[in-house]
């Protein structure tokens, strides 16, 4: 919680993968780097830090 509340720290947005099986597993979004990059460079965070992750069944 530390880092969320930091000055010039900023988030690629997240979500959790499998909160059946592995409930403290995170997975960054990573196509969100670059718009988060871009906000950044305006001091900027994007929101929503915290998203729904949606499994791709193959």
């Amino acid at each position: 919680m530390k880092l969320l509340n930091t000055k010039n720290i900023y988030f690629v947005s997240f979500g959790q993968d499998n909160y059946i099986n592995k409930p403290n597993s995170l997975i960054s979004y990573y196509s969100m780097l670059i718009p988060t990059i871009e906000e950044a460079l305006k001091n900027k965070q994007i929101q929503p830090i915290l998203k729904e992750y949606k499994l791709v069944k193959k």
